[in-house]
């Protein structure tokens, strides 16, 4: 299981951190994941900015979510047919491109909004054509002895990063301003793709898989071979269904987070302390990765999903309550604890019961539906909070991970967790 091999992932690291091809990756890949933690808070804020709309800001979540539940597939397609190499290099750089363009038009004083939206939707668009590579190319570069130990290197320094850009953001923002905060992003992916062209290897997929996995009625056949594990396993559909409502809740929750921090907390939406607030949550989000590796060495998989889930309501309605701005930041890094907890402990369950032929459909499948009712509840709590206020928007749309809860106690879900059914 992932998060109890997580363990030992460190034993021997030498082998891992002297791969001169690997350290490439991972130097460029943790710069440009620096800049996105920053415009991760910067484009909320510039929205709200140029707009005072709640609806208008929670639409960034859409323009988020949506590139992944439209080219997830094909883009994983591709990534099997080309130079995962070329292909990441190419990302990166219409990144440097679409990121760039904010700041100079902001400069010009010609940036709108529309430009924002179509921004925000291509440069996710153009990392889900370096995250569908990277799955190829990591194997390629490290070997599969060391697959768990790069995949714990690059997931722990994102949760850390996650942690530091947000109050990096907070202090560009009140210094420069959101749109030319940007460049700072841009900077990262040009950085990014410099590493990746350094590295010797070509990262090509073998030509005899190329034929094979090309044709498309064989492309339709794989990916309707994950679909039918996701819903005839009864675990992994209830996971996956559960894990719904949970990710429904936390599109309105993340997507309004400024909202909420400028009209609950009545802070200034180019205030430092915007940026800390977000790293209350990126700290819950580090936490849960922590705490899971131990929960799960006592606690049964499925019985962690219940408890997170009903505890997810708790913090939710701390954060409708309080007005102060350390316990709004106790409550939000709470909450994310436990909607992280949800969504880690659900792939950990994929990844031990599907088989090894299946992983990446079933998990790329079960992520999309997921990833789906992202956007929906962002329009949905920013639609509330338009008519009504941030914290009538985040009561109601805490009712989507309280009805997973109970879909959750009352299905196969508690039998599994508390009768010893084999997984």
């Amino acid at each position: 299981m992932k998060f109890v091999q997580r363990r030992n992932t460190f034993s021997d690291s030498s082998s891992l951190w002297g791969n001169h091809a690997f350290l490439l990756l991972w130097g460029g890949r943790s710069i440009s994941l620096l800049g996105t933690a920053i415009t991760n808070v910067v484009f909320p804020i510039l929205v709200y900015q140029l707009t005072r709309s709640a609806l208008l800001t929670g639409l960034i979540e859409v323009c988020v979510s949506t590139p992944y539940v439209l080219f997830g597939l094909i883009a994983g397609a591709i990534a099997d047919q080309v130079n995962r190499k070329f292909l990441m290099i190419l990302s990166d750089s219409l990144n440097v491109l679409f990121l760039g363009s904010v700041p100079l038009a902001s400069l010009l004083h010609d940036l709108w909004l529309p430009h924002v939206f179509l921004v925000v939707f291509l440069s996710n668009t153009a990392y889900v054509l370096y995250d569908a590579a990277s799955f190829g190319a990591i194997p390629t570069l490290v070997g599969r002895e060391r697959l768990v130990q790069a995949n714990s290197a690059m997931e722990g320094t994102f949760n850390m990063l996650t942690l530091v850009g947000p109050s990096l953001a907070g202090l560009l923002i009140a210094s420069v301003g959101p749109a030319l905060s940007v460049s700072i992003d841009a900077v990262s992916y040009a950085f990014s793709a410099c590493s990746l062209f350094l590295i010797p290897r070509v990262l090509l997929v073998h030509h005899e898989q190329l034929s094979a996995s090309f044709h498309l009625p064989a492309l339709r056949t794989s990916i309707r071979e994950g679909w039918q594990f996701v819903w005839k396993h009864p675990l992994v559909r209830i996971m996956t269904l559960v894990g719904m409502g949970n990710t429904f809740t936390g599109g309105a929750i993340q997507g309004l987070a400024v909202v909420y921090a400028v009209r609950a907390l009545r802070l200034a939406p180019t205030d430092s302390f915007v940026g800390v607030f977000f790293a209350a949550g990126a700290l819950g989000a580090l936490c849960a990765s922590f705490l899971l590796p131990l929960l799960v060495r006592h606690v049964p998989v499925p019985r962690i999903t219940l408890f997170s889930l009903s505890l997810t309501a708790l913090p939710l309605l701390g954060l409708v309550g309080v007005e102060h701005i350390l316990l709004a930041m106790t409550c939000y890094c709470l909450w994310n604890v436990c909607y992280s907890l949800t969504i880690i402990n659900g792939i950990s369950l994929r990844q031990q019961v599907t088989p090894d032929h299946l992983q990446s459909r079933v998990n790329t499948t079960a992520r999309m539906l997921q990833v789906m009712t992202m956007p929906l509840g962002a329009v949905c709590g920013g639609f509330l909070a338009q008519t009504t206020s941030i914290r009538m928007a985040y009561l109601t749309m805490a009712l989507g991970v309280i009805a997973s809860a109970v879909l959750g106690w009352s299905s196969f879900l508690r039998r599994a967790a508390f009768s010893h059914v084999p997984l």
